[in-house]
């Protein structure tokens, strides 16, 4: 069998290929346009806020004139910044603990057996599906100084006095939490959807396992679900603090980074100066606070998610 099949192996071999059907070929053909892709849309625009950031660019004087890291002197300065890199901080952490936490709690429930649970699962979606713009519109007539349903519910309740009703976006404390509010309430639907993935893959036995070994509620879900679905809640972290971290819609939509500048964020200040103001060198350092915050979160996620797979 051998030598029959030997003289075929080898013609084979001898057989021209095409250059379409060379891997060595085909397989930087396929990746080159996710490379120029991201290239032009990230790489393009990194090195030209790096090139902004050491210069005194404005529009109202192009110059390009070099002047080191005096922007960065400046910025460091501003206590605007400073309070808006704080609040960026927060403002990430805050929306991520509440999002991911509802999420566990909505993928509990959606879990269970109930009439309409599809409809129950396809309504979650909704703070996902709807327009950033239009969710924020009605989040904006909900924390109303005259016409909030927020307050004509806690009056209602008995919970505030009609003389003392709450400015949700007028008092600096109460508009923070209105911003990581609603930025919690776009990523909860993230969560659930994690989370819901994560749970289905857990296999059924091990579970029925641990109930027959007398496992209660807590111990299956911290020290068997967890450990199982770490890997799948880590790169949920890690995507959600990307979006949050650099997003500004919320912020600029519900607040413009009022009142007194207490809701400011580094993408909402940078898209103030930068943008509005026409300071765009001092907007382009602003910009670029962000890169190695979110740099050394991610390879910290990556490296505790590596440990979990090793």
């Amino acid at each position: 069998m051998t030598a029959i099949a030997e003289p075929r192996r080898r013609a084979v071999a001898r057989r021209p290929r095409f250059l379409l059907d060379r891997t060595e070929f085909m397989g930087p053909m396929f990746i080159a346009p996710a490379v120029l892709y991201v290239f032009a849309l990230v790489g393009l625009p990194f090195l030209l806020a790096l090139y902004y950031s050491v210069s005194a660019y404005s529009i109202f004087d192009p110059s390009y004139r070099f002047v080191g890291l005096k922007n960065l002197y400046d910025v460091f300065e501003s206590d605007i910044f400073r309070h808006a890199l704080w609040n960026t901080l927060m403002f990430t952490i805050g929306s991520q603990a509440i999002g991911l936490l509802l999420g566990k709690i909505g993928a509990m429930l959606l879990m269970k057996e109930f009439p309409g649970r599809g409809l129950a699962r396809a309504l979650v979606i909704l703070p996902w599906a709807v327009p950033i713009s239009l969710a924020t519109l009605a989040w904006k007539w909900m924390f109303d100084s005259l016409y909030s349903v927020i307050n004509w519910t806690l009056v209602a309740a008995g919970l505030v006095d009609v003389a003392n009703q709450p400015q949700w976006l007028g008092q600096q404390d109460l508009a923070f939490a209105a911003v990581m509010t609603v930025q919690a309430w776009r990523l909860f639907p993230f969560g659930v959807i994690i989370f819901l993935a994560g749970y289905a893959s857990v296999p059924k036995d091990v579970l029925d396992a641990a109930t027959v070994d007398g496992a209660g509620f807590w111990r299956r879900n911290y020290q068997i679900i967890m450990p199982i679905i770490a890997p799948i809640v880590v790169i949920a972290l890690i995507f959600g603090t990307v979006f949050t971290f650099t997003d500004l819609s919320v912020v600029y939509l519900l607040t413009m980074g009022g009142p007194m500048n207490s809701t400011q964020v580094l993408g909402s200040l940078a898209f103030q100066v930068g943008i509005l103001s026409g300071d765009v060198a001092h907007g382009a350092m602003i910009c670029l606070f962000m890169f190695p915050f979110l740099l050394v979160a991610v390879i910290v996620m990556l490296r505790a998610l590596r440990r979990r797979e090793i």
